[in-house]
């Protein structure tokens, strides 16, 4: 599909110099363009995931960005989280009325929270935190593993923000939060496979689109790792800002109507 292609490859090039994969925006491009079902795209975005995940992991272990702990921590609190999340996504909350809520209450939030943390004087901004405690840590990334299991975003998409918000530079970040998307994405897509053997709906991941979206989340994966070095942070922090707080106003739109 040439527009699952373009779309992925768009969203990763944009996406991947800060740790995230791209699925947190590809996921309404699924359900307002291409029509992908409920709860069947979620699935399709960890399908995405684990396709477009290697191009920009590729390229942060040639650069040597893979090396310390942080990568295993998140991995860690990650991995069974996601799969909880998906029995619950499955069982409890098959409703796109709900899941639209929680898309919102996702993206809103967080989105502002970006901008705002962007654009406040350095004088005015909030003391830097630094790393988490090692539990703390690996408790943090439980709880998102859960959300990114509900949601289809693997993870690293809301971990990336939080700790490069507690002062974290990007470059130590962003490619330990995309290798727990990749793991957490893997084990994600085999936990709603299994879970589609044994409940009804549309459970299964859209194959071909989420095969398109991913090959071109390859590409686009690679190159925006590649272009981090040379990308302004300030500026790629508050377009991913813009861009999430206008997709959960949308959505929050659409669940009140």
């Amino acid at each position: 599909m040439p527009g699952g292609l373009a779309a992925g490859l768009l969203i990763a090039t944009v996406t991947a110099p800060v740790g995230v994969s791209g699925a947190v925006f590809l996921l309404p491009v699924q359900l307002s363009v291409f029509g992908v079902p409920n709860p069947a795209v979620t699935p399709t975005n960890l399908l995405f995931n684990v396709v477009a995940g290697p191009g920009a992991l590729w390229r942060y272990r040639h650069d040597g960005a893979l090396r310390g702990d942080l990568t295993r921590r998140l991995v860690l609190g990650t991995l069974p989280g996601v799969v909880l999340g998906a029995a619950i996504r499955v069982f409890a909350l098959p409703g796109p009325d709900v899941f639209r809520l929680l898309i919102a209450t996702l993206l809103l939030p967080l989105g502002l929270w970006l901008c705002l943390r962007t654009l406040a004087p350095a004088r005015h901004r909030p003391p830097h935190a630094g790393e988490p405690p090692p539990r703390t840590l690996t408790g943090l990334a439980l709880a998102v593993g859960v959300v990114g299991g509900i949601y289809g975003i693997g993870g690293g998409s809301l971990l990336g923000p939080i700790l490069v918000g507690r002062g974290l530079p990007v470059a130590r970040v962003a490619p330990a939060a995309l290798a727990a998307t990749f793991a957490t994405s893997l084990v994600g897509a085999a936990a709603y496979a299994l879970l589609s053997l044994v409940s009804t709906g549309d459970v299964a991941p859209d194959w071909r689109l989420g095969l398109a979206c991913g090959t071109g989340g390859l590409i686009g994966g690679y190159l925006g790792a590649r272009l981090q070095p040379r990308l302004p942070e300030r500026v790629l922090r508050l377009l991913l800002g813009t861009i999430a707080a206008a997709l959960g106003a949308l959505y929050a739109g659409q669940t009140l109507n």
